[in-house]
């Protein structure tokens, strides 16, 4: 993959910017935030897509401030979004990232990396039914 325009990233908060530790904020994932500003710098709009509501989503929101990410938007596929009853709530992005892939959370350095086509990502050739079974 080798993404050269601006891309839109919706990005998860609990297991993917800080380790999950619900409804408290865990510890910064290493390199989140630096990966985060970086995208940020190569232009990318970045979407907090997360769970939290209320106060809990106020936590995280100044969290990621604190930490230098302002996000484009939050819950939302653009600022001004004002959702209602007959408006679905799925954000429009280019990509996700979230701890919740099937595969899991590859981390910052590897995401980064992926986006950017700076090294080509190693595969684990699996072997049997879908890579579960050997």
């Amino acid at each position: 993959m080798n993404f050269n325009n601006q891309l839109i990233i919706a990005i998860d908060f609990d297991g993917t910017i800080v380790e999950d530790a619900y409804p408290k904020i865990g510890k910064p994932i290493l390199f989140a935030f630096e990966t985060l500003k970086q995208l940020q710098d190569d232009g990318h709009r970045l979407i907090l897509w997360t769970y939290r509501s209320g106060e809990r989503l106020k936590e995280a929101v100044k969290f990621c401030e604190d930490n230098g990410i302002i996000f484009y938007a939050v819950n939302n596929s653009f600022p001004e979004e004002k959702y209602t009853d007959d408006v679905s709530r799925k954000i429009n992005a280019d990509l996700f990232i979230d701890d919740r892939n099937i595969g899991g959370f590859l981390g910052w350095g590897e995401i980064y990396q992926l986006l950017t086509n700076t090294k080509p990502p190693e595969i684990e050739k699996k072997k049997g039914l879908f890579g579960f079974l050997k």
